[in-house]
């Protein structure tokens, strides 16, 4: 089973080859943790990546908890009082079981 670090570079190339631009990866506060900081045209993408090894018990989008998607929010607040963006945001996850690989634009609301 890929690592952690290995499906957020799986993520990361995938949405490059879909014309985002990776932004940064592993972005820390102490309210939580951005996974890749993305632009796509003049949106800021917050994207969470998401890694099982099976889509059993409701496989990678069920672990994106309301509590986790607070922490998210949270820490994306924290990057932009750092890294003003005047512009649209959103929150976007990628989803890996085994193998399979699924992107959700607007996983989330803030």
């Amino acid at each position: 089973m890929p690592s952690g670090a290995a499906a957020e570079d799986r993520a990361a190339e995938y949405l490059q080859r879909q014309g985002l631009k990776l932004l940064g990866r592993n972005w820390r506060c102490r309210q939580g943790e951005i996974d890749l900081v993305m632009r796509d045209g003049g949106t800021l993408v917050f994207v969470e990546v998401r890694r099982r090894s099976n889509a059993a018990f409701g496989g990678a989008g069920a672990s994106i908890t309301q509590a986790k998607q607070g922490k998210l929010i949270r820490a994306a607040e924290h990057y932009l009082l750092q890294q003003p963006h005047h512009g649209p945001c959103r929150f976007d996850a990628v989803l890996i079981d085994g193998d399979a690989l699924q992107w959700l634009k607007h996983a989330f609301e803030a």
